[in-house]
């Protein structure tokens, strides 16, 4: 993510220029004298580099010139980048290095980098290399980021598509995927526990649907291996394998992600009956416990509903739009905070409160119910185990006689 790479790579092409006048350059080499390769890095220890990143090479082989194409650039001075990212309105850049500088980086991180290099004939080699030197203007650079359908690999994957007519997408489109956008999140973040809650909390339904390899192909290692499975017609038209080789240029150094991602049902179903078993004791024994125990899980579980509401309702976040949290953890919960502390003076709850309560647990059926219907259906059992013995001991609370 090095926004200098412009002008070191300018600065390379003229060096390049003035010692070798007589040999071409990436940027005006026939297709002929062009290699293509998919460069692919793995995953680093930062949470932005948990589903880790690629780019096309260009390489020159007359004047051995080799350029690195990514589209991973942001920058976190850009006027209002923090509210622009909450809103989901990410500006991104591609950008271009010379390759032994990229791998340089990546190798003093300690990150995998594998190196495939691709079967285009010289038309689609030139045909690509114009694309991503236009794409690479001031006024082209720019996209609007969402992690899933426009990132930077998918940026990579669509460039090499469009060079090979397609013929990637025809081929990946028909293979299944092998996990859902939610599993590959829960999977990739998973060395971060409490990022991974917060994102699969924060995930609706549109991360649960099947995925096929083309859409897969977001992540960089589903993108590598999947490129092994494609051909294409070489320049005599005949078919052949896109990937002609693959070479591991430098191995990992840092904790792998699992192959698998981890099951929040029963931790989570754990933590619900401990954090329930607690407010019922402390209902029928503590009263002040209670009204803490109580006052700390409603505050949470209304701004948690307040976050989820605005993340559906005023922001680009589609991945978060219509969730079914909501039914779990909603501004309903601030309303009973009163409640629980009159509790403690001996008040039984009103009206209000009562018809507050059957709403929050009507919500709570209408959540496991959801699981009956066809269709996608989002996948948050984890938090209803976990929400669900905590508000009825929170119901049961609140008409419980204490004992002193």
């Amino acid at each position: 993510m090095k926004l200098a790479g412009r002008l070191l790579l300018t600065l390379a092409l003229i060096l390049c220029s003035a010692c070798l006048p007589a040999q071409a350059e990436v940027e005006n080499a026939p297709g002929a004298n062009l290699e293509v390769s998919l460069i692919t890095y793995g995953p680093g220890d930062i949470y932005w580099e948990r589903f880790g990143h690629d780019a096309i090479e260009l390489r020159d082989t007359v004047s051995g010139e080799e350029v690195d194409f990514n589209y991973g650039v942001f920058n976190f001075d850009e006027k209002n980048f923090f509210l622009n990212f909450a809103r989901g309105r990410m500006h991104y850049l591609i950008d271009a290095e010379v390759t032994t500088d990229e791998e340089n980086f990546y190798k003093q991180a300690g990150r995998s980098i594998t190196k495939q290099q691709l079967a285009l004939t010289p038309q689609q080699a030139a045909a690509l290399r114009d694309f991503l030197f236009w794409n690479l203007r001031p006024e082209n650079a720019g996209y609007n980021y969402d992690y899933y359908i426009d990132n930077c690999t998918t940026r990579v994957r669509d460039a090499l598509d469009r060079a090979l007519g397609g013929a990637i997408k025809a081929r990946l489109t028909k293979l299944p995927g092998g996990m859902t956008y939610r599993q590959q999140t829960v999977r990739l973040m998973s060395a971060q526990p409490w990022l991974m809650l917060i994102l699969d909390l924060g995930l609706g339904p549109y991360a649960d649907q099947p995925l096929n390899a083309w859409q897969e192909s977001f992540l960089p290692e589903k993108l590598q291996a999947n490129l092994s499975s494609v051909t294409a017609m070489d320049e005599h038209g005949a078919p052949a394998a896109l990937v002609q080789s693959e070479e591991l240029l430098s191995p990992n150094h840092l904790s792998m992600p699992p192959p698998q991602p981890p099951d929040l049902r029963v931790p989570m179903g754990l933590a619900g009956l401990l954090i329930a078993g607690l407010i019922a004791l402390a209902a029928r024994w503590w009263l002040p416990g209670f009204a803490l125990f109580g006052s700390l899980y409603l505050l949470a579980a209304g701004l948690v509903g307040l976050l989820l509401l605005i993340l559906w309702t005023l922001t680009a976040h589609h991945s978060a739009w219509a969730n079914a949290n909501l039914l779990l953890f909603n501004p309903l919960a601030l309303l009973l905070l009163p409640a629980v502390w009159r509790k403690l003076r001996g008040i039984t709850p009103s009206h209000f409160t009562d018809g507050t309560l059957l709403l929050q647990l009507l919500a709570l059926i209408a959540a496991m119910l959801m699981h009956m219907l066809p269709g996608t259906v989002q996948q948050n059992q984890p938090w209803i185990l976990f929400a669900l013995p905590i508000w009825l001991a929170l119901a049961w609370g609140m008409r419980q006689r204490s004992r002193h």
